[in-house]
């Protein structure tokens, strides 16, 4: 069944043209991503199919028993009261009485919680429906329900409209980089969820493990044309490679031709004027066609950096807490020419707020940081650079430096260095109100690369870039010489570029993991999916412990056996509750599962304590 067919969209910009006469369609559990350069048009592509923008020719349509969902990068859930009602938007019986109870218990109304509302809830069996909401917003780091959706922020904003689509169960999903503001956790579970799930999809996302896991289509918008690749993200960079090898060899043919027909043409008469139209058009059409080259080859960006000195960065015993709740506890480290650290952990454990401390915008509570002579911090903040919006791109870049040295003494101008950064000539000379989110963003990181610094910082610095921008930077970021420390929900990312974690546990809690993110998540134990070694989470013992006495010994291996039983009774609780309908089963599961979970924590920590010893 045919759930969308697009013919000949055309859609511009002013002098910017995003595509022309583009046609595609999407059958029934297609599951489609579409990938292309910031700018290039998936967002506008996205609003136009929802009706929020209008193309300039062309026509589409759904199927007319479909129902579409759509989630924007920005979603406006601000005329609703508290996440509930918003989430509980729909109009059928049991969505609008779950939605009455929740007013209820927002304005402590007890008159009606006792009486009316809730025998309905139990009539219509709706608490089972509130259960299953409260599970997904709680899959997506939401737990508290009654908050005013006015003081979320942006990311919380996008999470809660993520949770209503879902609850909604449409049978076509439209989604807007649905990863973005998401914490590593939840996009797992998002990703196996959408993967199981029998809908129709189309995504814009940046996320390749996500593409690769979700997909099994991709479109690419590129110069105004659309290219479609069936398979994962893996078959899409192998045929695009040969689409671009096999478009180079048309593109020289092209220009033989070319040259052969502007021949004729320099060879005719100057005195004759009707010279065959039909030629001139074909020489028209083949300059386009002999312009129509794609590198294969990536563009390498290789600055030179300040020398690291001996003495880097020591954090010593660091602690800091907000509103009586702790962020960072007795935190230490020292850190080494070289290093390259990944921080992970769910939304709102402190890892922003550590690179703040680290850099010395937020003063710690207790303890101190001390930054070597030699080193240069390079901050790439989540909150992005307040640029002016009438300012030409290279003349952003030009207040940094007019020209750089890169590794191999090789001198690149600013206009050089934008156009390894996929800044073409003509974007250069464009006003930055013109640019895309993505293309800021973009900008915003080149000019703290451009600041040549040897100490990186970057807080979620995949958000909003393409795939290209991506591949470029990490392929600096490979050769980059200083220290490296990253917070990124990109499982891609981190695990090409990162060889050691810090585990923010909450509560202050920081542990450290040598590897990067698939190593460290295949050692953490993790809700649903049972550890290969759920004992020893992410510390390895290679021998017995030999300083401890002969009690402590026993108590070790007391622990490991306590934690193990912990660890499969609680995947099994957590299996039972992604399946559990029944309210009181739930309350009593969830229960026992935070019992455990306590547990499991204190356990730990006497068992790290005994191998500290060590």
């Amino acid at each position: 069944m045919n759930h969308l067919a697009v013919e000949k969209l055309t859609k511009s910009y002013a002098d910017k043209l995003l595509f022309k006469d583009i046609s595609f369609g999407l059958s029934q559990g297609d599951k489609v991503a579409l990938v292309g350069a910031n700018g290039a048009g998936k967002s506008t592509l996205l609003k136009i199919l929802m009706g929020f923008e209008t193309a300039e020719s062309g026509n589409f349509t759904f199927a007319k028993s479909a129902r579409v969902g759509f989630l924007p990068q920005e979603p406006d859930v601000q005329n609703h009261d508290h996440i509930m009602e918003y989430v509980l938007a729909g109009e059928d019986e049991i969505t609008q009485t779950v939605r009455a109870y929740y007013q209820a218990l927002a304005q402590n109304d007890s008159s009606q919680l006792e009486a009316s509302l809730v025998d309905k809830m139990t009539a219509l069996n709706a608490w089972n429906f509130e259960a299953t909401a409260q599970q997904v917003l709680s899959k997506l780091g939401i737990t508290q329900l009654n908050q005013p959706v006015n003081i979320l922020s942006g990311g919380q904003q996008k999470r809660v409209a993520l949770a209503r689509l879902l609850l909604q169960k449409p049978d076509i999903v439209l989604l807007d980089e649905p990863t973005n503001h998401l914490d590593l956790q939840a996009i797992e579970w998002l990703e196996d969820y959408l993967s199981k799930l029998k809908i129709t999809l189309l995504l814009v996302t940046h996320d390749r493990y996500f593409l690769q896991a979700v997909t099994n289509n991709i479109l690419e918008l590129e110069d105004g044309n659309l290219y479609r690749y069936s398979g994962n993200y893996t078959d899409y960079l192998k045929k695009r490679v040969e689409r671009h090898q096999v478009q180079n060899e048309q593109a020289g043919k092209a220009r033989n031709l070319l040259r052969k027909e502007m021949d004729w043409l320099n060879r005719q008469p100057k005195a004759r004027t009707s010279k065959a139209r039909h030629r001139l058009e074909a020489i028209d059409g083949l300059r386009k066609e002999a312009a129509n080259v794609k590198l294969t080859t990536a563009l390498s960006i290789n600055l030179a950096g300040k020398r690291l000195g001996k003495k880097i960065l020591e954090v010593n015993q660091l602690s800091k807490k907000f509103k009586e709740q702790p962020i960072v506890s007795n935190f230490s480290y020292t850190f080494k020419r070289g290093d390259r650290i990944g921080l992970v952990g769910n939304n709102g454990v402190g890892k922003s707020t550590f690179l703040n401390l680290v850099t010395g915008q937020l003063v710690p509570d207790t303890g101190t940081v001390t930054k070597g002579e030699t080193v240069t911090f390079g901050y790439y903040h989540q909150s992005g650079i307040n640029f002016n919006q009438g300012q030409r791109v290279i003349d952003t870049i030009k207040e940094v430096a007019e020209v750089i040295t890169l590794k191999d003494k090789t001198v690149v101008t600013a206009s050089q260095l934008l156009t390894m950064f996929h800044f073409n000539p003509k974007k250069q000379y464009d006003y930055i109100k013109n640019l895309s989110g993505g293309e800021k963003r973009r900008l915003q990181l080149l000019k703290v690369l451009m600041a040549n610094p040897n100490f990186l910082i970057l807080d979620e610095p995949t958000n909003d870039l393409d795939l290209e921008t991506l591949n470029t930077l990490e392929d600096y970021l490979e050769k980059f010489a200083g220290c490296l420390l990253i917070v990124s929900h990109d499982r891609y990312f981190m695990d090409r570029l990162v060889e050691h974690i810090f585990w923010f546990k909450g509560q202050g809690d920081i542990q450290n993991f040598p590897g990067n993110y698939t190593e460290f998540r295949s050692a953490k134990p993790t809700p649903g999916k049972p550890n290969q070694n759920p004992t020893k989470t992410n510390i390895k013992i290679k021998t017995a412990p030999k300083k401890l006495s002969f009690g402590q010994q026993r108590e070790l291996v007391q622990i490991e056996e306590d934690l193990e039983k912990l660890s499969i009774e609680k995947n099994t609780l957590t299996q039972q509750l992604e399946n559990e309908t029944d309210f009181e089963k739930l309350t009593i599961q969830g229960n026992r599962l935070s019992e455990i979970e306590t547990k499991i924590n204190i356990l730990e920590d006497r068992w790290l304590t005994l191998n500290e010893d060590l």
